[in-house]
């Protein structure tokens, strides 16, 4: 009798021991699969104009990225400006309140963030534009890869 009791025991531990190993492992991938879910939002740095189309409109701040069209800068009032950006596939509006980056320019690359607006604005460049308009809260200018410092610029002027 005292035999079976002993081995009863012993499998009493080594499954309450396998039941915590199983509920921490499982804690573990459910942690690991939340962390992982809440990434991919924040993994893309930016959208181009031709995936607009996985952005929703008014839901959640969004990052787009393209060039400056040519020709597509009004100026609506002092600091509120409306350009075009394209990534040569389509094209987004974008309207921005605000003082602009200082390698703002017609050609240059920049990433929006803000919100897809629905319809237009009012008050906004309408002549412009693809239905589609792009209200940032924050303009990102972005230079070429080929970036030289100021310093080293007037260094190399001087040799």
């Amino acid at each position: 009798m005292r035999s079976q009791a002993r081995g009863s025991g012993v499998r009493t531990r080594k499954r309450n021991r396998l039941i915590g190993i199983l509920s921490i492992l499982s804690f573990c991938l459910f942690g690991v699969y939340i962390i992982l879910s809440n990434l991919t939002d924040n993994i893309v740095f930016f959208h181009p104009p031709s995936e607009i189309s996985k952005i929703q409109p008014g839901a959640t701040k969004a990052r787009v990225g393209g060039i400056v069209r040519a020709g597509s800068i009004l100026r609506i009032s002092a600091k509120k400006i409306s350009f075009i950006i394209t990534d040569h596939i389509a094209d987004l509006r974008i309207e921005y309140e605000g003082v602009l980056p200082a390698l703002f320019r017609e050609g240059q690359g920049i990433v929006a963030e803000g919100m897809l607006a629905p319809k237009p604005s009012p008050g906004s460049a309408l002549e412009l534009a693809p239905d589609t308009i792009f209200i940032a809260s924050k303009l990102l200018a972005k230079h070429d890869e080929n970036y030289t410092p100021p310093e080293i610029k007037r260094i190399s002027r001087q040799e």
